[in-house]
């Protein structure tokens, strides 16, 4: 008795199905990669945002303090006796903002 071999039929669609789900099993990790590069760069281009806010941090405190320094009643007394002025208590008005 011989076996007869008879050809497997694929049903409609079915080899769409397969190449469908080919693809996506290439895909899916492919994504996952892409995915994963893509917020690996977006992290780093925080951490250098980070790090430039810092470093502006710093320098906006040096600024304010310099304003400080600058604004102080020992400064304005010594810039208006260089200019031959004369310290009058009476003639000052302060401004809030």
């Amino acid at each position: 008795m011989t076996k007869k071999v008879t050809k497997r039929r694929f049903f409609k669609g079915e080899k769409m199905l397969y190449v469908l789900i080919g693809i996506a099993v290439f895909l899916f990790p492919v994504s996952i990669v892409f995915t994963k590069a893509v917020l690996s760069e977006s992290n780093i281009d925080l951490e250098q945002l980070r790090s430039e806010i810092s470093k502006q941090e710093g320098i906006n405190e040096s600024l304010s303090m310099q304003v400080d320094e600058l604004a102080s009643l020992d400064k304005i007394q010594s810039v208006a006796t260089e200019k031959g002025m004369s310290y009058n208590n009476d003639n000052i008005k302060n401004i809030d903002h």
